[in-house]
């Protein structure tokens, strides 16, 4: 009798306590008992461990504040931004039933986020299985940018997209890399002001702004985290236990010996190891810089990575730091700083001051070549660049071919010039390798050209506006003439040159020209500047004209998005160039040790800028 009142007071405890409300925990303590990292999506699966990367922790938990409504995180890659969303996402579903907004830079990344992060969650946590409504059922609530829950759904967006912003009213808005959404979504305002507006009616609501920075001036990361209390991780020393924000600065190696980095401390200058970094971390905490006014703020760099290495930073710093682009990108997500330009707009008189006396023959340091061409309405114009090591790069020859686009005479004088070859120092011949045709004008016509000749790599071409674009995309066939169309980033485009043109000596990105080109060809390469303008409160850049006549610029733009389309590694192509000529050389000799040049074939002689534009 006693055995059967103890299992019957044991049934009714257990019952209560499925009725029971769950324990409220914060987002951290959510994740730490029950989050489960997929196989497919992270390199440590199994279960989720704050203290693997502590300073996660208090950005995780600021989510529980109800004193803090807006939440930015301007941070380098790879510090688990991803999986802190994750964990926000999980916590909701699970432990407190909400409608979920996450918004993405674009609908392809929303998509590719939701099967790639959200899904193998889902599926792998044991709290969220069976949250979520079965999508193979009928009356299923359940796509790919929309889950469904008891109390809440998930609804995943891409910031370019107004439709998907303009629905369901949403409590929670989480922003993934906000520094790379447009400026306006079609004609209804910025993205981030849209999905604000979801949220008006809650007043537990809450919005998350993440993102690694870009330009200084026209970050929007930037621009939410200085509205911010600007919380840093600080770190106590291992050796004299004063605190401090760890910076680039404080990194330190033997020359030529970045495996033996360490990392500094700015109080008693003890050199820590990677164990010792991280042991530092583990003590860290977020302390506020500035007066807490409803935003909460959280800025973390590489340094703080467990995944990262201090010798790998160095290797990661010393590549990047040949080219203002590669250094751009270290400062922009390694770093998780702004990226400041020394300055917008190239002196047209100094490039010109710096031509160099190449003309007649092939410069040794080139070993690929491709062509930009521009159309007008009553010329091509064109240029051909020759490219070598680390991108270092020449401008060889300028033309400007008269005559009505919309004929034949002119397309056939262009395809003479494309079709010539040119003899390298060492006596290999050299082809034009890509070719980029802007389409925007006479658009058939150059269909027309570039059809036949794809397999040559003559590519038409299209610029896109906008901050982030890839220099060169995906092509698509979406035209009447099922001519491979490639978008080209312009901002990006521009922004790679201008950073190339500032470079003043000779070496790695340096751009070299011939005495044949005259100073009205460099007032058009020099045409534009790059400044901030402000739509609705947000910063963004714009590339303006500072003179009509910028061909040049744009037919250089042009060679260089042929280049990128190549994907080529630059430095493999040179030391092949050179084992060919070295056996060129020794087959013409007879012997290795006796190199014989053959005479160079005069090349083709440029028409002339100068009397071609005049």
């Amino acid at each position: 009798m006693l055995d059967q009142a103890e299992k019957l007071a044991k049934a009714a405890t257990r019952t209560l306590r499925r009725m029971s409300p769950p324990p409220r925990l914060t987002v951290s303590e959510w994740a730490d008992a029950d989050r489960r990292l997929s196989p497919e999506a992270s390199a440590e699966a199994g279960w989720w461990n704050t203290d693997r990367a502590s300073y996660q922790r208090g950005i995780m938990d600021a989510i529980n504040d109800p004193a803090i409504e807006n939440l930015v995180i301007m941070s380098a890659a790879q510090i688990g931004k991803t999986e802190i969303l994750l964990n926000i996402l999980g916590y909701y579903i699970s432990h407190d039933p909400s409608p979920i907004l996450v918004l993405q830079p674009t609908l392809a990344m929303a998509q590719a986020f939701s099967k790639d992060r959200l899904a193998p969650m889902l599926r792998d946590t044991p709290a969220l299985k069976g949250k979520v409504k079965d999508p193979r059922s009928r009356d299923s609530d359940n796509t790919t940018l929309h889950k469904a829950f008891a109390g809440g759904h998930v609804t995943l967006a891409g910031s370019n997209s107004p439709v998907s912003l303009a629905s369901r009213p949403i409590r929670i808005v989480l922003a993934d890399e906000v520094d790379r959404y447009p400026h306006s979504a079609g004609s209804e305002g910025d993205p981030v002001s849209l999905a604000r507006k979801r949220s008006a009616t809650f007043f537990n609501r809450k919005l998350v702004l993440t993102s690694t920075p870009t330009v200084k001036g026209a970050s929007w990361i930037e621009a939410a985290f200085e509205g911010s209390d600007k919380r840093y991780f600080q770190v106590p020393c291992v050796d004299c236990n004063e605190m401090q924000v760890l910076r680039w600065v404080n990194v330190q190696w033997p020359e030529n010996r970045p495996d033996q980095a360490v990392y500094v401390c700015e109080h008693c200058g003890s050199a820590w190891d990677d164990t010792m970094r991280l042991r530092a971390i583990r003590r860290g905490e977020w302390q506020a810089t500035e007066t807490f006014k409803g935003v909460a703020g959280f800025f973390i760099n590489g340094l703080y990575s467990p995944w990262t290495t201090l010798a790998e930073a160095a290797r990661e710093f010393l590549s990047a730091r040949k080219l203002p682009e590669a250094l751009r990108v270290f400062v922009n997500t390694f770093l998780g700083e702004t990226w400041e330009d020394a300055g917008e707009q190239v002196d047209s008189l100094g490039l010109y001051d710096r031509r160099e006396d190449y003309e007649g023959q092939l410069p040794e340091g080139v070993v690929v070549l491709t062509a930009g061409v521009d159309v007008q309405d009553d010329r091509l114009e064109m240029e051909i660049v020759g490219w070598g090591r680390d991108e270092e790069s020449w401008g060889l020859e300028y033309h400007v071919l008269q005559g009505d686009p919309t004929s034949p005479q002119v397309w056939s004088d262009l395809d003479s010039i494309l079709k010539t070859t040119f003899q390298h120092p060492s006596g290999v011949e050299l082809s034009i390798r890509a070719v980029a045709i802007d389409s925007g004008h006479h658009t058939q016509s150059v269909y027309n050209f570039v059809k036949p000749r794809e397999g040559r790599r003559v590519m038409a071409i299209k610029g896109v506006g906008g901050e982030g674009k890839a220099l060169i995309g995906r092509p698509t066939k979406n035209n009447i003439a099922k001519v491979r169309l490639f978008p080209i980033g312009s901002n990006t485009v521009k922004e790679l040159l201008l950073s190339r043109l500032k470079i003043s000596e000779a070496g790695p990105g340096y751009c070299h020209f011939p005495t044949s080109y005259d100073e009205e060809y460099f007032r058009q390469l020099t045409a534009e500047k790059k400044v901030t303008k402000y739509r609705r409160g947000f910063p963004y850049s714009e590339w303006v004209k500072t003179r009509a006549r910028n061909e040049a610029l744009d037919v250089r733009c042009y060679s260089v998005a042929a280049y990128a389309a190549l994907n080529t590694n630059i430095n493999k192509v040179a030391e092949r160039l050179r084992l060919r000529a070295e056996q060129l050389r020794d087959d013409e000799s007879g012997t290795a040790t006796t190199p014989v040049v053959r005479p160079q074939r005069p090349r083709r002689r440029s028409s002339g800028y100068v009397s071609a534009v005049r």
